[in-house]
């Protein structure tokens, strides 16, 4: 499909006319154009965009990493609330994506990415202090929880900048690297929140310790330092992002933007990254509460978080590669081999969901790890899709909004495992109902994108 009228004559000199953040001229596709000047900036924009989203990321998730410590160092707060406390950031980024799928073509990539990118010191600064009191009500937390959501809203601004930076035959690869390298900030944030709390980062000027109790035994923690550690590297961020980047000139209002729901495969796309995104956001924030509470129980039960950081890491790992193989073989095919994939995991994960020793944690670890990991492949090819299907602006405006309804996976998944853990004491009836979720979307995929003669294929 060619680029529309709309999309061509927004690259035209009178963008640039409404400041110096703009580029005068942008056509990636234009190969002469690409080697003289596209391509350096369009990787140093990547650079600076990636690293920014991998500060959302931290953000996003921090919580998840936060709720499993909050009991044991005298936080009074039920399995719901818990639950509750992950799932809140999944509803703010979902519904802050939706506000900034719209963002990129009307202020520009540079003020985007650093203005977005400087609202995470919000609930970065609120958390460093909230975790030092125990007294703290239970709506400031879920205030807190909320404006955590504020890293996954930039999702759906940055990746939709990215795919208007590369020619169609990258963005596969591009896309790729941004959001699976992004993503790698729930494992970063899940892995290092363990170790940066168990000394004093900055003397007593980052508050007192706290006593930490766990199996019995008492330890003294820096709770705080989960979201202290992050603040100035933040603050770099989006002074960075301030100073290095430029923004394209492909524009549109809102009213333009809206042309994308007419389209059925807007719809299905948003389906299919539901299908991956939302469960690997869904789980990446569910994970190390369904490990206390299947096998928290036992005797020698693993630390969550000792084990949790390892799905979004494989997870993340997959996307970026996955990125190529779907710009070589297709992101239809390679969509429907992760659906499959998908589909046989969500179907394993019951048989180890009732233990009666640690024996079966393995499995369900390697089991969940496999789910993480199809889930990351779909991540990718999904994202070569798109712009394969839509032209450069709408393929934007469709990366925005799908990746803006997968964001609540955390909220949606947090919802589903306490109403299973409180109705059937088991988590087991959510997997089914993604193994069958999982499996109407690889027919349609299927049938649309993947098979021979296949009405779009992409």
């Amino acid at each position: 499909m060619s680029t529309s009228a709309k999309d061509t004559s927004a690259m035209q000199p009178q963008a640039a006319a409404r400041g110096p953040s703009w580029l005068a001229r942008w056509q990636p596709e234009d190969e002469a154009f690409w080697e003289a000047e596209g391509k350096k900036r369009a990787w140093r924009t990547l650079t600076v965009t990636t690293a920014s989203l991998t500060m959302a990321f931290i953000t996003w998730f921090v919580v998840s990493a936060l709720v499993v410590r909050l009991p044991q160092v005298g936080f009074r707060l039920t399995t719901g609330q818990l639950f509750w406390l992950a799932a809140m950031p999944g509803l703010a980024g979902g519904t802050l994506r939706l506000v900034h799928m719209f963002l990129t073509p009307i202020y520009g990539t540079r003020h985007v990415v650093a203005f977005s990118t400087a609202s995470l010191l919000l609930p970065l600064i609120g958390w460093t202090y909230a975790v030092q009191d125990i007294t703290t009500p239970f709506w400031v937390l879920m205030l807190l929880a909320f404006l955590a959501g504020l890293g996954g809203g930039n999702f759906s601004s940055f990746m939709p900048s990215t795919s208007m930076f590369f020619p169609k035959r990258l963005q596969g690869t591009a896309l790729a690297i941004q959001a699976g390298v992004g993503n790698f900030g729930v494992s970063v944030v899940q892995f290092v929140t363990p170790w940066i709390i168990g000394f004093a980062l900055v003397g007593t000027m980052g508050g007192d310790s706290q006593t930490m109790t766990r199996a019995g035994q008492q330890s003294s923690v820096w709770l705080q330092n989960a979201t202290l550690v992050w603040i100035p590297i933040t603050a770099a961020f989006a002074l960075w992002s301030w100073v290095a980047l430029k923004s394209v000139p492909i524009t549109a209002n809102i009213r333009e933007q809206m042309d994308i729901f007419t389209n059925g495969n807007t719809w299905v796309m948003t389906s299919l990254y539901i299908m991956t995104f939302g469960a690997f956001s869904g789980l990446s924030g569910t994970f190390p509460l369904l490990i206390r509470q299947v096998y928290g129980h036992l005797p020698g039960a693993p630390d969550p978080l000792t084990y949790a950081f390892l799905g979004p890491l494989v997870g993340s790992a997959a996307r970026v590669l996955a990125g190529p193989a779907s710009d070589k073989f297709g992101g239809g095919k390679v969509t429907t081999i992760a659906g499959i994939g998908m589909v046989a995991c969500a179907i394993a994960i019951p048989f180890t969901t009732h233990p009666q020793s640690m024996a079966s944690f393995p499995i369900f670890v390697i089991a969940m790890l496999g789910l993480f990991l199809f889930a990351g492949i779909g991540n990718a090819s999904t994202f070569k899709q798109m712009p394969m299907i839509f032209p450069p602006r709408q393929a934007g405006g469709v990366i925005g909004f799908t990746g803006a309804i997968a964001a609540y996976g955390p909220f949606i998944f947090g919802l589903l495992f306490a109403w299973a853990f409180a109705t059937y004491q088991s988590p087991d009836i959510v997997f089914y109902g993604l193994a069958a979720f999982f499996a109407v979307n690889v027919a349609l995929n299927w049938l649309l994108y993947a098979r021979r003669n296949a009405p779009y294929p992409c």
